[in-house]
């Protein structure tokens, strides 16, 4: 990853330091970001994801665990940009205190802020929150366990 990362980015920045892809990159563009410190980012919820014909067909919501996987992949961009060239994945250890607040529906936009409270060499830990419009949707603290990607791969 280049060290000298500009603010605000796109995507294709943030698929230069997570590994995620379509149909599962839940970050449109980070706004702001003090590598391993805190990152605020958003997501378009596009009316047109696929998912809104199923959740629900004549009420669509985003998910909540689709807000959940969006905070943690804007929390582990703020994390592995602080860990330039390490080439780790970031796999949920846990989710507490979570509390949704408010729904998101097709067409907002989601901000999603982070500050990561610990990081060792293997175990993260960020207080996340979701808001549209300035109304909190969610929030909670998250926990991810670092693995290094030739290890995951393996099955180790």
């Amino acid at each position: 990853m280049d060290a000298n990362i500009a603010f605000p980015c796109g995507r294709d920045r943030i698929e230069a330091v997570l590994p995620h892809r379509d149909p599962f990159l839940w970050v449109s563009r980070i706004i702001a970001c003090e590598p391993g410190v805190s990152v605020v980012a958003e997501l378009d919820a596009s009316e047109d994801l696929p998912l809104f014909e199923g959740h629900f067909p004549d009420y669509p919501v985003l998910p909540g665990v689709i807000i959940m996987e969006a905070l943690a992949q804007a929390a582990s961009f703020c994390i592995l940009a602080a860990r330039a060239g390490e080439g780790n994945l970031g796999f949920f250890a846990g989710i507490d205190n979570a509390k949704f607040r408010n729904q998101v529906r097709p067409g907002d936009t989601v901000t999603l802020e982070a500050a990561i409270v610990k990081s060792s060499r293997r175990l993260c830990v960020a207080e996340v929150k979701a808001s549209v419009d300035g109304k909190v949707c969610a929030t909670a603290t998250q926990k991810y366990v670092l693995a290094p990607a030739d290890t995951a791969a393996a099955g180790e």
